[in-house]
């Protein structure tokens, strides 16, 4: 396996790699501007770094998997420090615009807030996807109309996972707060690998 951006040196990097070739085939990006700063979700960090990017590649679409390396937030006798983080995400261009988006699995807390200050996008036609996570948008006609049935249906396919996804117009990105792993990582590349094609 190439050195490729100090990759190797991720906790659980080589044996992800290994899965994800196996199954997909990824091969390395070389140097693409990926826009990651765009985002919400990787902005409440300290500060991340892309270690490595690789290409899934599909007929008329791709999809993309990328390590990042994450430094958390922590307030530590009176000066933010942070713990440094190795995670996979996964990344794909979408055919819709979807305005910007925030989809999570919903909590209590969630639940009780939107009885105060409705602000969630739900879907009346589609109560089990509703009930299990929280959308919030930018804007409610892009939203409505690219998040449709096909959309949903691979959203659901995750959702006994802890991901959370950010889509930025026609881009989307998903992940989690946890380490590098296979199992992790083929569930992140199955998604986007799957909404490249439908979406």
């Amino acid at each position: 396996m190439q050195n490729y951006f100090g990759c190797e040196d991720m906790d659980g990097f080589p044996e992800t790699y290994k899965t994800l070739k196996a199954k997909f085939g990824i091969e390395p990006t070389g140097n693409i501007d990926f826009n990651l700063k765009q985002f919400e979700t990787l902005n409440h960090y300290l500060n991340f770094d892309l270690r490595g990017s690789f290409v899934i590649k599909h007929i008329n679409c791709d999809s993309y998997i990328l390590f990042i390396e994450t430094q958390a937030k922590n307030m530590e006798k009176g000066s933010i420090a942070g713990a440094t983080y190795q995670q996979t995400w996964g990344l794909a261009y979408l055919k819709h615009d979807f305005g910007r988006v925030l989809i999570r699995r919903e909590t209590l807390t969630d639940k009780i807030l939107e009885l105060i200050h409705p602000v969630e996008l739900d879907f009346e036609e589609d109560k089990a996807f509703s009930d299990t996570f929280y959308v919030l948008v930018n804007d409610r006609d892009k939203a409505r109309s690219a998040i449709d049935r096909n959309f949903r249906n691979a959203v659901m396919d995750i959702r006994h996972e802890d991901f959370v996804i950010e889509i930025v117009e026609h881009t989307l990105l998903i992940g989690n707060q946890q380490s590098i792993s296979p199992e992790k990582a083929l569930y992140i590349a199955e998604f986007v690998a799957r909404v490249a094609s439908i979406c």
